[in-house]
């Protein structure tokens, strides 16, 4: 079971943010991640997870300032040192970059890659923020939110795949019938034998 918090900006669709509370749920948030998610977490302490998953055509350049700030600010006010302190570095990166050894404890993560971790400063704690947050606060199940997703996303991606496949038999069909027309068996002018221009 995670924590799901909706978040949006004046020029995006809404976001969906899974967050583990304990080390328990924040394997569980590293378990059930997309390549395509982005993964949160406060630099050097102890703190939740933080997660949501990019808008098709993203990359992580393109998450708005607002909802970078909101994913920031729950993972700095879930986490026991951080919560009271200024100026916390926030880490983020795809999570294709999480490095998960069988030797790490639970919630434990690593980077395969440094450069590919980003780095958001929360100057000080703004109670607006985490209020907004919190009317949206839900309790799911990580697992089957996810799995319930990924179908989805399998299904469109079928049909998609089924749309192209029928235009390209489509444009096979209409260029084996456009060489049929053109083999010169089938071709008759009138020079051939079984036509003539005399007249009886």
């Amino acid at each position: 079971m995670v924590f799901c918090f909706t978040s949006s900006s004046v020029n995006s669709s809404a976001y969906t943010i899974y967050m583990g509370k304990d080390k328990y749920e924040n394997e569980d948030v590293i378990k059930h991640g997309w390549p395509e998610d982005i993964w949160f977490h406060v630099d050097k302490l102890s703190s939740a997870h933080v997660y949501f998953q990019l808008h098709k055509g993203e990359n992580i350049e393109d998450i708005p300032k607002e909802v970078l700030m909101d994913c920031a600010h729950l993972v700095k006010a879930n986490t026991i040192e951080g919560c009271k302190m200024n100026n916390v570095n926030v880490v983020y990166t795809l999570w294709s970059h999480l490095k998960k050894t069988a030797d790490m404890d639970l919630g434990q993560i690593g980077f395969h890659r440094q450069k590919d971790v980003k780095i958001v400063t929360v100057e000080k704690k703004v109670n607006e923020i985490l209020s907004r947050l919190e009317k949206t606060k839900q309790r799911k199940n990580a697992e089957i939110m996810k799995r319930g997703m990924r179908k989805k996303s399998q299904i469109q991606e079928m049909k998609r795949r089924e749309k192209e496949e029928m235009k390209k038999k489509r444009e096979m069909d209409e260029l084996r019938s456009y060489s049929s027309l053109m083999k010169v068996e089938n071709m008759s002018s009138n020079q051939d034998g079984n036509d003539s221009d005399e007249f009886m």
